[in-house]
């Protein structure tokens, strides 16, 4: 008998590689929803794995996917976790984004 791949593997590592770049880019949110669907993704494939083991080959790259989607996970609440203690050092949003605009502003003059 002829070994299959499991479904969601492919996808739930690029879901997991994305949130990478997804939390540094929207301060952690978009990774939590990355690695979280790519952590659905992967449950739904052990599952199909742990009923026949035999049938599938590619469970190695399912545990690799598992590893980054976590990795991801960890990253993204630090980073929803540090900017929102940012935010409430510097007073609010509005001081925020203030501190923002002035940060680009010097940014974009050099």
């Amino acid at each position: 008998m002829e070994q299959q791949k499991l479904p969601n593997v492919t996808i739930a590592l690029v879901l997991s590689i994305v949130s990478f770049l997804c939390c540094c880019f929207s301060m952690g949110i978009g990774g939590i929803i990355l690695s979280g669907i790519a952590l659905f993704l992967i449950s739904k494939d052990t599952k199909l794995y742990n009923q026949n083991p035999q049938e599938y080959s590619n469970f190695s790259a399912l545990k690799t996917a598992k590893i980054v989607a976590i990795i991801g996970l960890v990253l993204a609440i630090g980073s929803l976790l540090w900017t929102s203690y940012s935010i409430i050092q510097m007073g609010g949003w509005d001081a925020y984004m203030e501190q923002f605009n002035i940060m680009m502003e010097q940014f974009n003059n050099q």
